[in-house]
C-alpha cells in the first residue's frame, strides 16, 4: 500500500517548497493507531512554520498539517478500528494515512460532522484554553485580527462566558459588517484615537498581530488589564519597554507540553458541545493534489471560506 503526502524539506514560501510525494506505507508501529484521513483544513499555523518563522521549534523535513479527521483502520486494540478520531500530535495531517499515539487520539462524537471535527483542534482548543486561563465574565474584551477563525471563536465564547462587550480590530471597512453580525463592535487598525480609547477601557486583550498595533494597545492599557499575545501575524514583536500591564504570551504548543493525556481528553469532552453550536466559515474542498489551489483560495478569500483538503 502506498501513501500520498505533502512535505516541506526546506524553509521557504509554501507554494515554492511544498512537494507532493508518494511512498510505500511502512508497518504500523506498536501502540499507534493507523488513521485513514478524510479531511484536513488549511490554517496559518500550518503555513507559517514552513517559512522558517518558528525554526527554533519546527525543522524540516516534515509532512505539513496539524489537524484533521480520519477513521482508524488498524490498531493493537480492535475496538478502535472504524472509529472517527482526530489523529493529533503525530505525523503531519496533509497525507492519506497518519500514525497517531493512541493516548492523544481524540474520539469524535457521532453528532459532530466530519467537516466540523476536522477543524476542532488548532483554533478551537486555543480559544478554549485561553478563556480558561483568562476568564472574561463581566469584562470588556478586545480582539485583534478579529476576522480570523480563532478570534471569531474567542468572541462567541467570551459572550457565552459573560463578557460585557467584545470589540474587534479589523483592517478595512468592508470587514465591519461581518463583525457586527457576530455581535462584535468593530474598530479599524487606522483609527488610532479609537484604539487608544478602547485600550484604556479594555479589561482583557487577546492579540494575534503584534507589531505596532500591539505596541499602541500596550501603551494605553490600565495596570489591571490582561494583555495576551497568542500570535504574530504582522511578523514583528511589540516594542520592548515598560508598560503599565505585564504582557503575557500564550502558545498552544507550550501548554500541551505540560498537559497530560487525561486532561487533554477532558478538554475535548467540554469543547465538542461549544463547537457544535458555534458559527464557522463555510468550507471549500480541494483534493490533496489540488493543494496549490487550496493555498491560493486561502490567500484571497479573506477568511470567508475555509479551504479543506479532502483525502
Amino acid at each position: 500500500m502506498r501513501n500520498s503526502a505533502l512535505w516541506f524539506r526546506r524553509f521557504g514560501e509554501p507554494e515554492q517548497v511544498i512537494t507532493h510525494e508518494h511512498s510505500e506505507l511502512a508497518r504500523r508501529p506498536c501502540a499507534m493507531l493507523r488513521v485513514q484521513m478524510r479531511y484536513a483544513p488549511v490554517n496559518p499555523s500550518d503555513l507559517i512554520p514552513i517559512t522558517g518563522a518558528y525554526r527554533h521549534r519546527v525543522m524540516p523535513p516534515r509532512i505539513v498539517g496539524y489537524e484533521g479527521v480520519g477513521v482508524v483502520s488498524d490498531a493493537d486494540n480492535p475496538e478502535w478500528i472504524g472509529k472517527r478520531v482526530l489523529p493529533l500530535r503525530g505525523d503531519g495531517t496533509w497525507q492519506h494515512w497518519v500514525d497517531c499515539p493512541q493516548q492523544w487520539a481524540v474520539p469524535v462524537p457521532d453528532n459532530i460532522p466530519d467537516l466540523l471535527a476536522a477543524r476542532g483542534y488548532i483554533n478551537p482548543l486555543a480559544a478554549f484554553v485561553m478563556l480558561k486561563q483568562w476568564p472574561v465574565r463581566g469584562k470588556r474584551v478586545l480582539l485583534t485580527a478579529a476576522n480570523s477563525s480563532c478570534a471569531a471563536l474567542l468572541a462567541q465564547w467570551a459572550t457565552i462566558q459573560g463578557a460585557t462587550e467584545v470589540v474587534g480590530v479589523c483592517r478595512s471597512e468592508d470587514q465591519k459588517p461581518m463583525l457586527l453580525q457576530s455581535g462584535i463592535r468593530p474598530l479599524i487598525t487606522d483609527d488610532h484615537e479609537g484604539l487608544r480609547i478602547i485600550a484604556q477601557q479594555a479589561d482583557v486583550v487577546f492579540d494575534a498581530v503584534g507589531g505596532s498595533l500591539a505596541t499602541l494597545l500596550l501603551s494605553h492599557l490600565q495596570a489591571d488589564a490582561d494583555y495576551v499575545s497568542y500570535g504574530l501575524l504582522s511578523g514583528d514583536p511589540y516594542q520592548a519597554k515598560s508598560y503599565a500591564t505585564r504582557p503575557q504570551r500564550f502558545h498552544l504548543r507550550d501548554t500541551l507540553a505540560v498537559t497530560d493525556s487525561n486532561k487533554w481528553q477532558q478538554w475535548f469532552v467540554e469543547l465538542w458541545p461549544l463547537l457544535a453550536s458555534s458559527q464557522l466559515p463555510e468550507v471549500q474542498l480541494f483534493a490533496l493534489e489540488e493543494w496549490r489551489d487550496a493555498l491560493r483560495e486561502f490567500a484571497v478569500s479573506g477568511r470567508r471560506f475555509k479551504p479543506v483538503l479532502a483525502m
